[in-house]
């Protein structure tokens, strides 16, 4: 019987390779760099099995059996899992890597697009300059063995530790080595208060905690533990029940905790190696001393559980209100993300700025930004259309402290700026004002109330800051 997939070369030597066969089936190669169809996980069983394309990107052995990183193509880098032999059909074609032309083969053409656009992670990440911890070896090279590759290319074999961290206190907290995104998730799942939580992206928890089914995670002090009976050691003796910062704001059952990256520097870290796990292109992990946090939490009777945090530069040299911004997983969709925004933008009334949260933003913050800018613009307009007043950008920017790029491309996204008589005027049609009056409905629980917000604008002197 013939092969199902086209013919191609054999791996290269050193290629990590797993041969599997089934009656009447020819021995099949599934090597790194491979295109094949996995079977999608899903919470409910269904009669009807789902199979995506994903390409593998990297191979391990666990229990004797061979697992597969796999990437489901056109889809977001946050659904990237283990998976094992018996999830892959391979009963249909697979795509195997392009051969190489002149040395210079396809799959080395798309490792540098990788370094520019970072559509999906398909380098090798085993660079110096992970703090705290050892690289996990679970990253991979095209065509090269896990755990024993070389940097990505010119750009990690230039970028040090120290100019990334250079580059943090000076341009905010953008990862600058693209090598620092394109890790293989190391940790598959963490308990969090009464949660058990898949993770999403790469983190640097040490190395023996990737072995681990479940890590566990102290949610008031954010210590991480490997096994639960180590966490419930830590509970008995564990005091806090809260961030350790000032209290700046507490309305109803929701509080704000502000802490500074320089005067807690343990808990700040403990933070961004959680927040890593769900944020794919932004990381604080290597220097929290130029940032504050501000950590939204929900109060009952055993204290203060949080529910997400934004940070924010002590000195923003670009006007940056808010540097990164996470609601934890299991509290997302109600309305939280909103509140943390909203809060960020109280900030910046409080300090008489227009502020903008630093971009790139990831596709989740960007809808949620869009989403807050809409309501907050539409309201405004409105209000001002009863009162029967005139208002311009700049008066828009004034009152709410939303930056004026910010605020034109909300109202070109909403179609509103019109040309009328020579002049551009602002005209919301009825479907956004329908929309409007529903999102205003859904969220009438989730506001900041600024009387609430007992906070003074922090001063830093040249010499607090000289670490800028």
């Amino acid at each position: 019987m013939t092969q199902r997939f086209s013919a191609s070369p054999s791996p290269r030597p050193g290629t990590p390779t797993h041969r599997s066969g089934t009656p009447g089936t020819t021995a099949l190669e599934i090597v790194v760099g491979c295109k094949v169809f996995v079977e999608v996980k899903k919470e409910k069983k269904e009669e009807t099995r789902e199979f995506r394309k994903a390409e593998i990107l990297s191979v391990r052995t666990h229990n004797d059996k061979p697992e597969y990183y796999v990437h489901f193509v056109e889809f977001n880098k946050r659904l990237d899992e283990w998976v094992g032999l018996e999830r892959i059909d391979i009963t249909k074609d697979i795509e195997r890597p392009a051969k190489k032309r002149n040395g210079k083969g396809v799959g080395q053409k798309r490792k540098i697009s990788a370094i520019e656009d970072i559509p999906t992670p398909n380098a090798k990440a085993t660079t110096p300059s992970t703090p705290l911890v050892e690289a996990t070896g679970e990253d991979y090279e095209d065509g090269g063995t896990p755990g024993n590759g070389t940097p990505l290319g010119p750009l990690a074999a230039t970028f040090s530790k120290e100019q990334e961290i250079e580059r943090l206190r000076t341009s905010g907290s953008m990862t600058q080595s693209h090598s620092e995104i394109s890790r293989v998730k190391n940790l598959e799942r963490i308990h969090f208060g009464e949660y058990d939580v898949d993770t999403w992206y790469f983190s640097p928890y040490p190395q023996e905690y990737s072995d681990a089914a479940v890590v566990y995670i102290c949610e008031f002090c954010l210590f991480h533990y490997i096994s639960e009976r180590q966490l419930r050691r830590h509970l008995q003796k564990c005091t806090v029940r809260h961030p350790p910062g000032n209290e700046i704001y507490r309305c109803d059952d929701i509080s704000f905790f502000e802490i500074d990256g320089k005067k807690q520097k343990t808990y700040c870290r403990n933070l961004c190696l959680l927040s890593k796990l769900f944020l794919d292109h932004k990381t604080l992990y290597y220097d929290v001393d130029p940032f504050l946090f501000y950590i939204m939490c929900q109060q009952d009777e055993f204290g203060c559980h949080m529910i997400g945090y934004f940070s924010k530069e002590k000195e923003s040299t670009e006007g940056y209100n808010l540097a990164c911004i996470l609601t934890l997983p299991q509290h997302q969709r109600k309305g939280f993300g909103r509140l943390l925004i909203a809060f960020s933008y109280e900030l910046s009334k409080k300090e008489g700025k227009v502020g903008s949260p630093e971009k790139p933003l990831s596709d989740l913050g960007l809808l949620s930004y869009r989403s807050y800018w809409t309501e907050v613009i539409v309201e405004l307009l409105l209000e001002t259309k009863e009162l029967n007043e005139d208002i311009t950008i700049e008066d828009i920017s004034a009152r709410t402290s939303i930056a004026t790029t910010d605020i034109l491309q909300t109202l070109q996204s909403l179609c509103a700026i019109k040309p009328y008589k020579g002049q551009q005027i602002l005209c919301l049609s009825d479907g956004v004002i329908a929309s409007y009056h529903k999102t205003k409905e859904k969220h009438k629980n989730r506001r900041i109330d600024e009387s609430f917000l007992k906070w003074t604008p922090p001063h830093f002197t040249s010499n607090q800051l000289r670490y800028i």
